[in-house]
This record gives C-alpha cells, structure tokens and sequence, in this order.
C-alpha cells in the first residue's frame, strides 16, 4: 500500500507536467512493481508504452521520483500481465460499447486482461469444457475524448483550413473531403481537431458507428487479433464503421502485413462512402516505407498542411486555456508564455497547467516573475549547448559527415544541411552571422545571411524540412 501511494503521488506530479491525452495514454495505468535503493521497476501494460517511457519519459519519471524521494541507480521498465485499472470509474463505462462485442458461447471461469490502458480492445480468454482450448471474445471502446470539441479550438492562421475543412466533414460526412488527412508535426492541434470531428458525428447521429483510435492501438489489436486467431472479428469491427478515425498513422510504416490489413480496411469504407479521417506527422508521400498503394489512397482526399501556431494564435491559446479554469491572465504574461513556446501547443497548454497548479496549491495570482522563474527552470537552453553540438546534431539527423558540413563540398546534398545548421546557430544560439560562417568554415558571412533567410522562407512553405528542423531542436533539447 505504501509503495501505490508512493507511486500516485509520482503520478500525480506527472499529470501536471504532460498533457492530458498523453497521461491518460503512457502514464495512467502504470503501476510500482519494485523499490530498492538501487533499482525501480515501473509496470507497464505493452511494449508500445515500454518504449514511450523509456525514450520520451525517462528524464521526467527520474527527476519526479527525485522528487518524492527516490534515486535508484536504475529505472526499469517491465511488461507485466496486469497493472492497475478502475474499471467502474465513470470514464472506463463511458469508454465501454456492450453493443459492440463479438461474443462467442462458451462455458466456464472467465479471465480478462487488456492490451493496453488507452487501447480501444479487451480480449477476454474463457476455457471450454468441450474442448479443452480457448474461445476469445473481443469488447472494443470508441475512444473518443469528449473534451475535445471546435468551440474549444482556436483557430489562427496556420489552421483555419484545417478547421473549415474539418467542420465541413462534420456537416456532410462520406461526402466532401474523404479521406480527411491531416499532418504536421507534434502538439499543434491534429488529435484535436479530428476527435472533435468524431465528437460532433456522435452526438448528431448517436447511432452510428464512430470509431476513433490511434494507428499504434490499431496495431496492437492486429497483433492480438492474430495471436487468439480472431483477425475475422477484427476486420468485421472496423470494416462496418460509419466513420473511421485513425491519428499518428505513420506508425504503419514498415509492417507490411498491417499495411495490407489497413488498405482492404480502407477500401471496404471508402466503396461504402463511409467517412474516413487521419492523421500524420508528415504527408503521406514523406512517410517512409510506405505503399504506394496507400500513399495514393490517402491523398486521394483532402491533405492538409497544420503549421505551428503563430504568435497571436499561441497567445489566444494561453487566455482560452486559463479562461477555460476561470483565469484571467496579464497580457505581459500571456506574451511571456507565447514567447517561450513556438511550436508546440501541447507544450504551451503544459506551462500553463504547471503555473496554474503552483500558484493554486500557493494561494497566488499568476504573474511574470512567477512565471518566468517556475518554466526558465525546465525551459531554459541547456547551458552546454555549443555550436558544435548544434552542426553534429545536423549532420547526424541528414545522415553525412561531419566533416562534409564544415567542409567546402557544395553538393545539393550537404549545402542544404549546412544552410539548416546555419539556420539553427542563428535560432537557437543567436550567434552573429560572422560567427556563423566562422563556425561553418566560411570565409564570407553573407553566406550566412543567405543561408538563414532561405531556410526561414522554405521552412514555412515546406512540412519536409520543418519536420527535420523540429526533430533536431527536439534531438538537441532531450
């Protein structure tokens, strides 16, 4: 008992430092399998969580367990069987769909476990008298967050069309843009967005079959479906939807045999003008190894480039959110919040959590000297970081020498990497453009000069090289 409310304390210092979707999907079922001095064991419930923690996580699950008392030499991550769950809360029976169960008769004790605490299936095992096996019944959830809505969204520059497009599918579903498939990169607003869709379709026509879930969740129920011999039951499910929604698709990339499932999948909804909405962190032609087949498909709709959120949109974002927990923020503050978060909403929404929190469970208004003293302390530039680090990280990400970068090549393939390096120096490091050419081996600033400004301009225009410019900053700053 000591070691789960040890381990709820953690969790709850979690909850105010991610989003909420992301806690509800990595965290909230997690469990304290072991405390020792040199090693903590963290239950989790699927290698998809396994590896989320352990690559994204890790950093935050150590410094909160510092936090509470705990500093092992080690943090482990173990699949267990069974991790705690709360299955008569009222958010696990909202999830439920009896309706949707594909039963089979059978005889005998039942013995249930879930693929995962945010996945949409429970696959339940009953021994057979008669035959001595197993016989397997399938439960699947929507999914669905219902706090996702387009009233709550707001809408600026970078995706306004996205947002006409998607209140479009909403008003006439199977009808205008399907697919719907839209893509950018993290925290900018697509989960959002495509969940409020299948929110406004579920209350409009309530008996509909609405399913939404994310293409990881969609592949470990594959994978179970194969496993109990149950991939029947599986295509039968998603094949006789109304409408399908699937978030973060590119995770298909590389499994041919799910590829192969989602494309049927796709060409039983579509003949039937059932509404099919995606999303992805890249268009479908940049997603890596990809069939053409279903990089045909997916284009074959609506494709939607969702942008960082400008500065006005971002400071909208900050009011909405604290006016939304009955808040009213100063404008100097809002200013500050938006400054320190460019590009990632989720990020942005997650300051404003942690402010909140802070100055609630310390009877405070939120202000700028608070503000800028809590976020500086996780938000701030690493002190290490060095031009050099910034041009290896690049030339790692474009996969060439470092050497080439520095170098006086000027094949297609380096001068691009060099001109993002230089980009980045200027970004991350406000380094002058004399410094910036010295730092890349040029004689000449006003190759810097030029460098910089075609790749602020092409960075607007092109999701390709944004996405590569935000995986080096996330690479830099990990």
């Amino acid at each position: 008992m000591q070691e789960d409310a040890l381990w709820q304390a953690v969790l709850g210092e979690i909850e105010l430092s991610v989003s909420r979707g992301n806690f509800v999907t990595w965290f909230k079922n997690t469990s304290l399998v072991k405390n020792s001095d040199e090693t903590v064991v963290i239950g989790v419930a699927n290698i998809f969580i396994k590896q989320q923690l352990e690559r994204k996580y890790g950093d935050l699950i150590s410094q909160t367990l510092a936090k509470n008392g705990l500093s092992p030499k080690l943090v482990e991550y173990r699949i267990v069987s069974s991790v705690p769950s709360s299955p008569s809360s009222p958010e696990a029976s909202r999830h439920r769909s009896p309706s949707t169960d594909f039963a089979q008769d059978s005889e005998g004790p039942a013995e249930s476990f879930q693929t995962s605490p945010a996945t949409p299936v429970m696959v339940t095992a009953k021994k057979s008298s008669n035959a001595g096996g197993l016989t397997l019944t399938h439960s699947y959830r929507q999914g669905l967050n219902e706090r996702y809505t387009l009233d709550g969204f707001v809408v600026g520059g970078s995706n306004e069309l996205a947002f006409a497009a998607c209140q479009a599918v909403a008003d006439r579903p199977g009808t205008k843009y399907n697919p719907l498939f839209l893509y950018g990169g993290v925290g900018i607003g697509k989960t959002h967005l495509i969940q409020a869709v299948g929110n406004i379709l579920t209350a409009k026509h309530p008996d509909a079959k609405i399913l939404y879930i994310s293409m990881e969740q969609f592949v470990q129920e594959f994978v179970d479906a194969l496993r109990f011999r149950k991939t029947a039951a599986f295509a039968g499910h998603y094949r006789t939807a109304d409408v399908l929604i699937v978030d973060d698709v590119q995770f298909i990339a590389g499994k041919e045999k799910m590829q192969e499932e989602f494309f049927h999948t796709f060409n039983a909804l579509h003949q039937a003008n059932k509404q099919i909405i995606i999303s992805a962190d890249k268009p479908p032609k940049d997603i890596p190894t990809l069939e053409d087949r279903l990089k045909s498909r997916f284009s074959g709709g609506m494709s939607i480039d969702m942008q960082a959120p400008d500065f006005e949109t971002r400071c909208a974002i900050a009011q909405t959110k604290a006016q939304a927990h009955g808040i009213a923020l100063d404008r100097e503050l809002v200013e500050y919040l938006a400054n320190s978060i460019q590009t990632n909403i989720r990020e942005l929404e997650g300051a404003l959590n942690q402010l909140l929190a802070y100055c609630e469970v310390r009877n405070l208004a939120p202000s700028l000297n608070i503000a800028s003293g809590l976020l500086n302390v996780n938000r701030t530039r690493p002190k290490h970081l060095s031009a050099r680090q910034i041009i290896e990280r690049t030339a790692k990400h474009f996969q060439i020498p470092v050497e080439d970068i520095v170098g006086p090549k000027r094949d297609k393939d380096i001068v691009v990497p060099r001109q993002v390096a230089m980009y980045m120096l200027r970004n991350e490091l406000k380094l002058s453009f004399p410094k910036i050419a010295r730092e890349l081996g040029r004689k000449d600033h006003t190759t810097a000069i030029h460098s910089v400004d075609k790749i602020d301009r092409e960075v607007r225009l092109d999701a390709t090289l944004r996405m590569a410019i935000s995986e080096i900053r996330e690479h830099l700053y990990a």
